[in-house]
């Protein structure tokens, strides 16, 4: 049976295993897939072990994604430009290393939750990995503005000269939070760790336009506190990041197995188990 692993450190809550049996069982895969802690200075052993074992690849989760990066003898261009990676594939000689989180994001929102992108004005909050991995599929969408906000101006200004040549027809701005004011989004994400460390974002409560949508890449039992602040302002059209959650591991399972799987039902049924905990 072809093994599968994650990788990281902690791994013990983390939903992975859960969502690729029910992927492999929906798609007729024989596969085994366990999570696998790795000591905080022995990633690369850990993961040439694997292999060594007949592992056939494995997804990275915290804190190994850039150091997953330089591991890889291979990188696809999406991995390049985020830096960091959170799928391996064991080829041949070869370790790929790709990253699926920024196309599991954008096909939450365009597919799950029937937010278009193209032609919008989209706002994303943050300048760390996850906005790093989140901007190059948010180009390929096509909206028709793309702004970067952020605590520190200068990381958010360094992220805009690092991905400016792939931002096509895209208006592509950099600033902090208080440059916002007087500025109004259709699409507002956050990837920021505030939800997670129950921090509000001080940004002014008019940067919404109408019928916009806000996502938080974080997620829980019920809202965030960043969704419930932009609830508090008004928006009614609003996601956490679960989708997102089963998107890049669909799209890493199909990395892998030349299939994608259909991710509905996974999604429902995480989404049950979080309410019965709430």
């Amino acid at each position: 049976m072809d093994r599968y692993a994650l990788i990281g450190h902690p791994v013990e809550h983390s939903k992975s295993p859960l969502i690729h049996a029910t992927f492999a069982r929906q798609t007729r895969q024989e596969l085994n897939y366990q999570p696998l802690l790795a000591p905080l200075d022995g990633f690369s052993d850990t993961v040439r072990m694997f292999r060594a074992e007949g592992g056939r690849g494995a997804n990275i989760t915290v804190p190994f994604k850039i150091e997953a990066c330089s591991l890889a003898t291979r990188l696809t261009e999406r991995a390049k430009l985020a830096g960091a990676v959170n799928t391996l594939t064991f080829i041949n000689g070869d370790i790929v290393g790709d990253n699926t989180d920024g196309i599991g994001l954008v096909r939450d929102l365009l597919v799950n939750l029937a937010c278009p992108l193209a032609g919008r004005h989209v706002l994303l909050l943050g300048a760390g990995g996850a906005a790093r991995g989140a901007l190059f599929p948010l180009f390929q969408t096509k909206p028709v503005s793309l702004t970067i906000a952020n605590r520190t101006v200068e990381r958010a200004q360094e992220l805009r000269a690092a991905f400016a040549p792939h931002a096509g027809q895209t208006a592509f701005t950099a600033g902090s939070f208080k440059d916002l004011g007087g500025w109004e989004f259709d699409v507002v994400i956050n990837a920021t760790s505030a939800s997670l460390e129950k921090q509000a974002l001080p940004l002014p409560n008019n940067i919404f336009a109408p019928d916009a949508f806000v996502y938080d890449m974080m997620y829980g039992a019920g809202n965030t506190p960043f969704l419930a602040w932009a609830q508090a302002a008004g928006v009614t059209r609003l996601s956490d990041g679960l989708g997102m959650l089963v998107e890049q591991a669909a799209e890493s399972f199909a990395l892998w197995r030349g299939v994608r799987p259909k991710t509905t039902l996974v999604l429902n049924s995480l989404r049950r188990k979080l309410a019965s905990k709430g």
